[in-house]
């Protein structure tokens, strides 16, 4: 499947582009919880989850004292930019 360009906001792409763009960065989808995507890199792990306006990521452990960060990015942001913010890490 091809993916649009990078520079197009998240909402212009299909449902199947976005679930191929997060197995592409490594992700794994939850079984029983379809919205859910799980990733994990060698200083971070995170959830994701495919909200109705935006994909809200919940860094585990990652903040002070072991405390969960979250963040949320709304759609209309490009697929590169969201890509950048989350991929990153915490």
């Amino acid at each position: 499947m091809t993916l649009v360009s990078a520079d197009t906001p998240l909402y212009s792409h299909s449902l199947p582009q976005i679930e191929q763009w997060l197995k592409n960065q490594g992700c794994t989808q939850d079984e029983i919880q379809l919205h859910c995507w799980r990733v994990t890199r060698p200083n971070w792990q995170a959830e994701l989850w495919l909200d109705v306006e935006q994909i809200v990521v919940r860094y585990i452990q990652a903040g002070e004292n072991g405390q969960d960060i979250q963040r949320a990015f709304k759609y209309s942001l490009s697929r590169e930019d969201i890509e950048q913010a989350v991929f990153s890490g915490p």
